[in-house]
């Protein structure tokens, strides 16, 4: 299950994962940048808590690439609190 987080400007979407346990045991949540383009999306997918890129499609750039990571490392514990409840809560 994937919930929204926020959409910027460009039309970037985030989302982010349930907690799930990887192969080595650890607790992770995955955080997923997409935005449309005319041929499809461009995505990027950050693993908490590594911080890896494991999905990089389309034409994001180095500079926002760096920029997402450094939204989900400065957000990461909110990630992790809204994925224990299941989402946002909007009124």
């Amino acid at each position: 299950m994937m919930y929204p987080y926020v959409n910027y400007p460009d039309g970037t979407e985030v989302t982010f994962s349930n907690i799930y346990t990887d192969d080595n045991g650890q607790e992770c949540v995955d955080v997923h940048f997409e935005r449309p383009t005319k041929n499809g999306f461009d995505s990027v997918r950050i693993k908490l808590p590594t911080y890896e890129v494991t999905v990089w499609e389309g034409n994001y750039s180095d500079e926002e690439i760096e920029f997402f990571k450094q939204v989900v490392k400065n957000s990461s514990d909110l990630f992790y609190r809204y994925a224990k409840e299941g989402g946002l809560k909007f009124a």
